[in-house]
């Protein structure tokens, strides 16, 4: 599963406690999304920061350089309790302006809203709704290109797979249909509607649950992998059959630690397609009882430690005991495990580990960037209908 959000449920999950803070403390807040991309720039459609009346930045709509000038324009919309959309043109690099002369060669539109508590169904709401459960979601903003200083009808609508939320719209049952079909083929659209004689344009946009990483083997080299996950918001389950190892004191306080059995574990765990598995035992054994259930699953992305010789030891030993495998199934099968960076470390290791699982789930190849003869470093998420 290629991952096609720029927005992640990390950032979700920041922006909502950012605002919670906030509105505990009687502040106002804006929230700023990435609706439109014209060329390059460092973050994609989707991205978004949470802007308090004190200037407290939570998530980021750019590599910083766009992040003073957004900060101004949420002020005055929190002001005037209106939504605003923004343009950025970074193609000029003769423009010393602020948001121009930046050099990327772009032209970023930024939608700023500002949260009304009092709002049933306003932005961090739909984002609270999005979080409560591990699921996907579709994310519906509206905004006019056409008019850039029309009021702009902003974050309206959130599809989940049990439900629909949001504010009644008069284009809503077009949005609804047109959201179904982003949230089956999972690929963020933009389209175009006439409200009113107007055009009107939607940034529908999928949204995946963060990655669940499940690492069997509880050793002192899974600490480092954890703290990584727990940096990128990977909801990260350990589980081992050693109760001397799967203690939840050894690890980050966000992940789940589960002592089980082999082949009592996949019943302890649900898995979708953003669920990857790690085989850390240092025990061959346990390795090879675990890995006819993983394989035999739907799974995305199966990594184990260990040498090449290690892996083709053990899948020939349970072929002669008559387990077989798909080349399907052998694909998802990464062994030795991780990116060839020279990692020796287990710090190193991890690095590499979380840097292939990353490079999977996007559907890349982990090459470097310096190498890469393509036109566009971030692959282009949203197409228009």
């Amino acid at each position: 599963m290629v991952g096609i959000n720029g927005f992640t449920m990390k950032e979700i999950n920041d922006i909502i406690k950012a605002y919670d803070q906030a509105l505990r403390m009687g502040e106002q807040s804006a929230l700023a999304t990435v609706v439109h991309v014209e060329g390059s720039s460092y973050r994609r459609e989707g991205a978004r920061m949470l802007i308090t009346e004190k200037g407290q930045l939570t998530g980021a709509i750019s590599g910083g350089c766009l992040e003073g000038d957004a900060l101004r324009k949420a002020l005055l919309a929190m002001a005037q309790q209106r939504p605003m959309l923004v343009t950025y043109d970074t193609n000029d690099e003769d423009d010393a302006t602020i948001g121009l002369g930046l050099g990327c060669n772009g032209i970023i539109q930024v939608l700023i809203e500002p949260i009304n508590a009092t709002k049933a169904n306003n932005p961090i709401v739909l984002l609270k709704a999005l979080a409560a459960k591990r699921q996907k979601g579709v994310l519906v903003t509206l905004f006019s290109l056409h008019d850039k200083k029309a009021i702009q009808p902003g974050t309206r609508l959130l599809l989940t797979p049990d439900q629909n939320h949001g504010d009644a719209f008069e284009l809503t049952n077009i949005l609804l249909k047109d959201a179904q079909t982003v949230l089956l083929q999972q690929q963020s659209v933009f389209k175009e509607y006439i409200f009113e004689t107007a055009p009107v344009d939607a940034f529908i946009e999928m949204i995946l649950p963060a990655v669940a990483l499940i690492i069997i083997g509880a050793g002192n080299d899974v600490i480092p992998l954890v703290k990584m996950a727990d940096i990128l918001g990977w909801q990260s389950t350990i589980v081992d059959g050693r109760p001397e190892y799967a203690r939840a004191e050894r690890f980050t306080a966000g992940c789940q630690v589960l002592l089980s059995k082999p082949e009592n574990l996949l019943d302890q765990i649900t898995i979708d397609d953003r669920t990857v598995f790690l085989l850390m035992t240092h025990n061959y054994n346990y390795d090879k009882t675990m890995l006819p259930f993983l394989l035999s699953r739907n799974v995305v992305y199966v990594g184990m430690l260990g040498p090449r010789k290690k892996r083709d030891r053990m899948l020939q030993e349970l072929t002669e005991k008559g387990t077989w495998f798909t080349q399907q199934q052998l694909a998802v099968l990464h062994s030795p495990i991780g990116l060839d960076i020279g990692a020796e470390t287990p710090e190193e290791i991890a690095l590499s580990v979380i840097a292939e699982i990353k490079a999977v789930l996007s559907g890349k190849h982990g090459s470097p960037l310096a190498t890469n003869n393509t036109v566009v470093i971030h692959s282009r998420a949203v197409v228009k209908m």
